[in-house]
């Protein structure tokens, strides 16, 4: 027998042989049938998808991505024996889904600069806002309210976009074409959403205030009250209002055949800026005003979200969306608003030193949450589409360097090209235009700029390596990204716009060129 009737002989009995283990192994897991058509798609979906990788890394190579991995017969089992996924669609990316894999370069840069744009309007807003109210009564005398800013927007941030990053994986899956289960999706992560927002809140000032009493020697009651009741009242209500509009946006994405990972994210981010930071300074405002007189009014207030957050978490328990998420999207959320804290103090004190930089802080953090959260949620939706949780596909790993991870080898290489590119014009255009509207002239020089404009892109290729790392770890470690991972990038980018703008200031008031000299 030739030898090549050989080979193609034993080519197919190897893959029988295969199929046959497969077929035994599923028949011992035990699991339903929606469950084996999950690790089928996710087995088929280990292959390279059309376009990404090379033959050498559709082979396995050295990533785990390949079945032979230790952990792939576990993770198979673990996904037989678990609940149903949500996540999951009989049709994965098929007619009714979205495979991201095949998107252009100039639909991705399309979609994403509309918003991104419309995003840095909101970003401009909020630090023109921001440097408007820092002389009112309520700011001049609780300090500590500075250290709320960042914290908070970051909360919002942090929620709205995971609300997004959510949804938007379930539109590409192609998991919203019901309108019972979208009304599902929409009450149980608007439910989840307020939960978060109360909780996180109060921690959020219990940070504020502790912080403060122990830097200014002193802690006032009446301040504290002011500062839990205006947080409180300040991530809710934006996160409601914004929830809608990131539903909204997701929808009509969807219905016209867009992708929502590029809409719906920077919109999320930076749009509820200056919503947040105005709510943020009229409720401590009006609350302020009433301290003294009317302190009971700020008990009511408080006492009435403690009775509503039972009702909350009711809610969030029955849906089948957003339960799990109930009991394991905390970690995220609280060490997010811890790092952005951080980020809060250094407002704090630079805020006195520095002049201009309330303007810009807010901007340079906006941007790049707005940026890294596009990256993460398609990273999200990809690797949900092409691969099943706890193991790595073939067409990418954990540690890449960063010239793989931002330029050319893997195969977000390429949205985190355009990422880049976008940020160096957002940023002029941005910081020109709020330098113009607030002193209704240019006061920018060539040094501010080009220091600016440093470590800002810095700044963005930071948060784009740090989010393929921490993606790639999650998945490995079987934690969702969509419910983990945008809360810790949005977190590191408060704190390093934060500091690494305070460190343009500070270069600049060194070789004697500040801002607003010229």
């Amino acid at each position: 027998m030739p030898s090549d009737e050989k080979s193609g002989i034993i080519g197919k009995t190897d893959k029988n042989t295969e199929d046959n283990k497969l077929d035994i192994m599923v028949d011992h897991l035990g699991a339903e049938n929606g469950i084996v058509k999950k690790v089928a798609v996710s087995l088929a979906g280990l292959k390279v998808p059309p376009g990404l990788g090379s033959k050498k890394d559709a082979a396995g190579g050295d990533n785990g991505g390949s079945l032979s991995s230790g952990s792939s017969i576990v993770t198979i089992s673990s996904v037989a024996n678990s609940d149903p996924d949500p996540h999951f669609s009989h049709h994965n990316h098929g007619p009714e889904g979205r495979n991201i894999a095949d998107e252009k370069w100039y639909q991705t840069l399309i979609q994403v600069a509309v918003p991104f744009f419309i995003a840095g309007i909101g970003t401009i807003g909020a630090g023109l806002v921001l440097a408007q109210v820092q002389s009112w009564p309520v700011f001049v005398t609780v300090s500590q309210i500075f250290i709320l800013v960042p914290s908070l927007l970051g909360l919002k941030g942090n929620l709205d976009m995971c609300l997004a990053s959510r949804l938007c994986t379930q539109a590409n899956l192609g998991n919203m074409s019901g309108c019972r289960e979208i009304v599902k999706m929409i009450i149980g992560n608007v439910a989840l959403v307020q939960v978060q927002a109360i909780v996180a809140a109060i921690i959020v000032s219990l940070f504020a205030m502790s912080v403060g009493a122990i830097m200014n020697g002193v802690f006032v009651w009446e301040h504290a009250v002011l500062l839990m009741t205006s947080s409180v009242c300040t991530a809710t209500s934006s996160c409601f209002v914004l929830d809608f509009v990131m539903i909204a946006v997701i929808m009509i994405a969807y219905r016209c055949n867009m992708n929502p990972d590029n809409l719906a994210t920077p919109l999320a981010a930076s749009v509820g800026d200056v919503v947040s930071i105005s709510v943020l300074s009229t409720v401590a405002s009006a609350l302020f005003q009433r301290l003294e007189s009317q302190i009971w009014i700020l008990y009511v207030i408080l006492g009435c979200y403690f009775v509503l957050l039972p009702i909350w978490i009711y809610v969030v328990s029955k849906n089948k969306y957003t339960r799990n998420v109930l009991t394991s999207g905390w970690t995220p959320v609280l060490s997010a608003l811890f790092i952005s804290g951080l980020g809060g103090l250094i407002l704090d004190q630079a805020v006195n030193v520095y002049d201009g930089f309330v303007i810009f802080q807010p901007i340079i953090n906006g941007i790049g949450g707005n940026l890294v959260s596009v990256q993460a949620s398609r990273i999200s939706t990809m690797l949900h589409q092409t691969s099943l949780m706890g193991i790595l596909p073939p067409y990418t790993k954990i540690w890449v360097s960063p010239w793989k991870a931002l330029f050319k080898g893997v195969p977000y290489a390429k949205t985190a090209r355009l990422l880049i590119g976008m940020a160096i014009p957002g940023h002029l255009a941005f910081v020109f235009a709020a330098d113009y509207i607030k002193w209704n002239y240019s006061t920018l020089h060539v040094y501010f700029v080009a220091s600016y404009i440093l470590v800002a892109v810095l700044q963005v290729m930071l948060l784009l390596y740090v989010a393929h790392i921490i993606i790639h770890a999650m998945w490995r470690f079987k934690i969702d990204p969509d419910n983990s991972a945008i809360p810790y990038l949005t977190a590191l980018g408060d704190l390093s716009g934060s500091l690494f703008l305070a460190g343009a200031f500070w270069f600049l008031y060194t070789i004697k060129q500040p801002y607003g000299d010229y």
